[in-house]
């Protein structure tokens, strides 16, 4: 069942560089979202298809980022259809070729187990996600995408420097360097641990640049703030999401091999400082989709404070991947109709938003209130998993300074938001006739339901497809 969740959109991408109306390429988007969204649940609902080879697994970490990333694809395919409609000046062949080609390659990392084919699999969705941030063409959308290449490069060799270096701890005894997860978990305690902990912070650094975990994260403000807003929510929601599961791969080799102390303080040093680096950018920040990006930064940054933590943390830290990616997507899409309302991301000309997008304004500052942790929205229910976890372990150290940057967080991200939501529609706006319409509107309703029913009920099977994730990258199945 790998093969048709890869080839598929890679298909699809292939027929819309071939397609020849700009009108309706973007309705190929719509069937391939609920095809892959339909399989990823027969895949799910039948535990003997998700092994395909040694190469090509589909663990329990693969299914929570894949189903993830499948749901936000399918409702920012939706709001992509709405949102090319209205960009009918720009020809959108380059946009969707990319975006079904993304679906595609992060569905093979979700399925690699062989550490080569997955770093192949992220590089790919580097270069099929670059041409999506300069959209619109300006001078700031290529200096953006610019960044994101050259950045996102010297993170990528990184993990690739650092993969080598994980296939050379496994040269012990004789035995053939490997790069198989199954094999290298299995030989774990008998790595060479010079070369593990070398390999840990090369791969740290390089995946934790694609994630924008700080101070890796200088890609993000830019690319955020000038790619189009569905661009927006798949790099936070989906990117970054396969960029973790590459590094929980590693950190789950190293807790096999007795040096997961090691990583754990890497991780919790490098998730704290992240979430305070945000918080600060975050405070008296003027560009509503800047902030989006430090807000990303933040939620990278608790996921890996949630992996370091480990143990106790684990189940709230995969249930977070979630819970992430849906805010994500409502803030992303809503924020983009409000931009398109109002012609500007600046909170000097943006006020009133609720008066004038009274469901995009209101579903902006709801997701505002989830993403900060607010109950009762699921990342409630993760950060408050995570902050028990960091008690239950006994790192009051750690959860005393969450709980801080989190408050520095709310505060500093608050302000931007009540400018833009509350207030008066200022009179000398310029503005633009753009009014909400359905598939502008639904997608973002639809994150904004999925995000209150994580926070009120999680469904048993995907319960236990959060422990069984929990449970394997403590190496306990």
């Amino acid at each position: 069942m790998a093969y048709p969740l890869i080839l598929v959109p890679l298909f699809i991408a292939l027929l819309a560089m071939a397609f020849p109306s700009d009108r309706y390429r973007p309705l190929l988007l719509l069937p391939l979202a609920v095809v892959h969204l339909a399989l990823v649940i027969y895949v799910l609902a039948n535990p003997a298809l998700a092994t395909v080879s040694e190469t090509l697994v589909l663990d329990p970490m693969g299914k929570i980022v894949l189903l993830t990333v499948s749901i936000l694809f399918l409702f920012c395919s939706f709001y992509a259809v709405g949102y090319l409609r209205i960009r009918s000046d720009r020809s959108n062949r380059i946009f969707v070729a990319c975006l079904a080609a993304f679906l595609g390659l992060i569905s093979l990392v979700t399925w690699s187990h062989h550490l080569g084919l997955m770093w192949v699999a992220i590089e790919g969705t580097t270069l099929v996600t670059a041409p999506l941030i300069y959209f619109n063409h300006s001078k700031l959308s290529i200096e953006a995408t610019w960044k994101y290449l050259l950045v996102g490069s010297v993170g990528i060799a990184m993990a690739l420097l650092g993969t080598f270096f994980l296939a050379y701890s496994s040269m012990q005894d004789g035995m053939t360097a490997s790069l198989s997860l199954v094999e290298l978990t299995a030989r774990a305690p008998l790595l060479s641990k010079p070369w593990l902990r070398a390999s840990f912070i090369l791969l740290l650094i390089g995946y934790g640049t694609k994630m924008g975990l700080a101070p890796m994260h200088t890609w993000k403000p830019d690319a955020y703030g000038e790619a189009p807003v569905v661009v927006g929510a798949i790099l936070a929601g989906g990117v970054t999401s396969g960029a973790f599961l590459a590094l929980s791969r590693s950190y789950q080799i190293c807790a096999a091999s007795g040096e997961g102390a090691f990583a754990s303080r890497l991780l919790t040093f490098m998730g704290l400082f992240s979430i305070a680096v945000a918080g600060l950018f975050m405070i008296g920040q003027r560009d509503f989709k800047r902030m989006l990006a430090y807000s990303s930064v933040e939620h990278m940054g608790i996921l890996a404070l949630g992996l370091g933590i480990g143990g106790p943390a684990l189940f709230a830290t995969v249930l977070h991947i979630l819970t992430n990616s849906m805010t994500k997507g409502t803030l992303f899409l809503s924020a983009g109709n409000i931009h398109r309302a109002y012609s500007s991301k600046l909170t000097d000309r943006v006020s009133g938003a609720i008066r004038r997008l009274p469901l995009s304004g209101s579903l902006f500052l709801a997701g505002f209130l989830a993403i900060t942790g607010s109950p009762p929205f699921g990342p409630f229910i993760s950060e408050f998993g995570i902050l028990n976890g960091a008690f239950a372990s006994g790192r009051y150290l750690s959860a005393g300074l969450f709980l801080f940057f989190l408050l520095v967080v709310f505060i500093g991200m608050g302000r931007t938001v009540l400018k833009v939501t509350q207030g008066e529609v200022p009179q000398d706006l310029a503005g633009t006739p753009w009014k909400e319409s359905f598939l502008t509107v639904a997608p973002v309703l639809a994150f904004m339901a999925l995000v209150l029913l994580l926070g009120l009920y999680i469904p048993p099977p995907l319960r236990d497809l959060i422990s069984s994730a929990a449970a394997m990258l403590e190496n306990r199945i």
